[in-house]
C-alpha cells in the first residue's frame, strides 16, 4: 500500500528545526506507582498524549489449562518480573503518528536539500515511512475515521519502531514498543482471570462485561453496519488506567512470534528482558490484545496474534514495502517509556531494523527513494 517501496533522499541535520529544543516530562523520581500521569507535547506540533505509571512487580505469564478457549501458545505459564514503567493511556492516534508521517514529503519536497547522511551515520537518522497508498488504502481508513482521536493502524512493526525513534529524538524522552510481557502484565493489572474483570467475557460478578470494556465483533459496528475501529478512550480503562487494551485494534509487540517460545521457561522465574525474544526475521511478528473484528477469546489476557506475510498482500511491488502491513487495518501499537532509561547504545536495539529482509530493501533503496533525517546527539538540541 505504499506509494513506492521505500522513499528516500537523505536530509541531513541542517533540515532539523533547532529552534524546537526537546521538551520532556519530569523524569520519574523512584518507582512509577510513586509517579503520576503525564501529558507528552510533541515539539513542533499542538499533539500531546498521555501516560501513566505501571508499578513494578511480579506476575503469571500465559494462561492455565484450564481457561477456556486457550491456545497452545499460550503456555506453559511462568513467571517474570518486571520494572516499572510508563504505557500510553490510549493506543497511538492519527493525530500523532500523523506528525510522523508528513516528514517524508515535507523532506521530498525541501527546496534546499542537504548533504547525504554518510553510510556511519545511518543508525543514528529516523527512517520515515513513503506516504499510504491512498487509493486502496484511503477509503477504507476513512469509512473508520482517521481524526486524532482514532487509532493509527495498518504501520508494520518497523514502522512503529521508527515511529519511537522519530518521538523520542523529538521529545528527550526514551519512548519504544512494548515487550509481550509488559503489555500482558498491564493488561493483566494485577488480576490472574483471562479477563481483568473475571473468566466470563458476558458477565462477572461486579456485573460488568467485555462489551463495557472493548469494541470487538459482538458491538464494533459504525452507522454503515459494517465493522470497523472507534474513537480511542470511549470504553472503560483497566485497572491501572488503560483504555482500549483489550479490542479496538491489536497492539504490536516487539517479540517475535514463536509458539513455543515458553517451553523453555516452564518452571521458572525470569526477568522481563529474558522473556523477550528478539526478532531475527521480518514474519512471524506479535500483536496483543485483538481488535474490533476478533471474537470475544482473542481479547484475554494472554491471547497472542500471530502477524505474518499474509498481512501484506496487496502491495504489488516487489520487494514489497516494509513500512505497512497492507491487511492491517485492525493492527496499531501503544507506547512504553521505562522509569529506568538503558544506555544510549542499547537504544537503537529497540528502534532500528531487526532481520535481513528489511535491512537489504532499505540498504537497496536507500539512494532512490528514502528519506532520512539526523538529529543532534542528546544535550545538543537546544544549541
Amino acid at each position: 500500500m505504499a506509494a513506492s517501496a521505500l522513499g528516500i533522499s537523505a536530509l541531513g541535520v541542517a533540515a532539523t528545526s533547532r529552534a524546537q529544543a526537546p521538551v520532556a516530562p519530569p523524569a520519574a523520581a523512584g518507582p512509577a506507582v510513586e509517579g503520576k500521569p503525564y501529558s507528552q507535547p510533541i515539539p513542533g506540533t499542538q499533539i500531546q498524549f498521555d501516560m501513566v505509571p505501571i508499578p513494578g512487580g511480579e506476575f503469571t505469564m500465559g494462561s492455565p489449562t484450564t481457561e477456556k478457549k486457550r491456545k497452545a501458545d499460550e503456555g506453559p505459564q511462568f513467571q517474570v518480573t518486571v520494572e516499572p514503567f510508563y504505557m500510553g493511556k490510549y493506543e497511538v492516534t492519527w493525530g500523532e503518528y500523523g506528525e510522523f508521517l508528513r516528514n517524508y514529503d515535507r523532506l521530498a519536497n525541501a527546496k534546499e536539500k542537504a548533504a547525504p547522511i554518510p553510510d556511519n551515520k545511518m543508525a543514528d537518522a529516523v527512517t520515515y515511512p513513503t506516504p499510504l497508498y491512498e487509493i486502496e488504502a484511503g477509503p477504507i481508513l476513512e469509512r473508520m475515521g482517521r481524526s486524532e482521536k482514532h487509532p493509527a493502524v495498518i504501520m508494520s512493526t518497523f514502522a512503529a519502531k521508527q515511529y519511537t525513534k522519530w518521538l523520542s529524538k523529538k521529545t528527550g524522552r526514551f519512548y519504544r514498543l512494548p515487550t509481550e510481557a509488559e503489555w500482558e502484565y498491564a493488561a493483566r493489572a494485577g488480576t490472574k482471570t483471562a479477563y481483568f474483570f473475571g473468566d466470563d467475557p458476558k458477565k462477572n460478578a461486579a456485573g460488568g462485561k467485555l462489551a463495557d470494556f472493548a469494541w470487538y465483533f459482538d458491538n464494533s459496528n459504525l452507522k454503515d453496519g459494517d465493522p470497523g475501529y472507534h474513537e480511542v478512550g470511549k470504553k472503560k480503562p483497566n485497572p491501572w488506567g488503560l483504555y482500549d487494551i483489550y479490542g479496538n485494534v491489536a497492539e504490536m509487540v516487539i517479540d517475535q512470534h514463536d509458539e513455543n517460545w515458553y517451553k523453555q521457561f516452564e518452571g521458572k522465574k525470569v526477568g522481563w528482558k529474558d522473556a523477550i525474544n528478539w526478532p531475527t526475521k521480518q514474519y512471524p511478528r506479535n500483536a496483543r490484545g485483538g481488535g474490533y473484528e476478533s471474537d470475544d477469546d482473542a481479547l484475554r489476557s494472554a491471547a497472542r496474534q500471530k502477524i505474518t506475510a499474509a498481512q501484506n498482500t496487496k502491495d504489488p511491488q516487489l520487494p514489497k514495502s516494509p513500512y505497512y502491513y497492507t491487511e492491517g487495518f485492525g493492527i496499531g501499537f501503544r507506547l512504553v517509556s521505562p522509569v529506568k532509561e538503558p544506555p544510549e547504545a542499547e537504544k537503537s536495539k529497540w528502534w532500528d531494523v531487526d532481520d535481513p529482509d528489511t535491512k537489504r530493501i532499505i540498504e537497496k533503496d536507500r539512494a532512490e527513494r528514502q528519506q532520512h533525517e539526523l538529529f543532534p546527539p542528546p544535550g545538543d538540541a537546544g544549541k
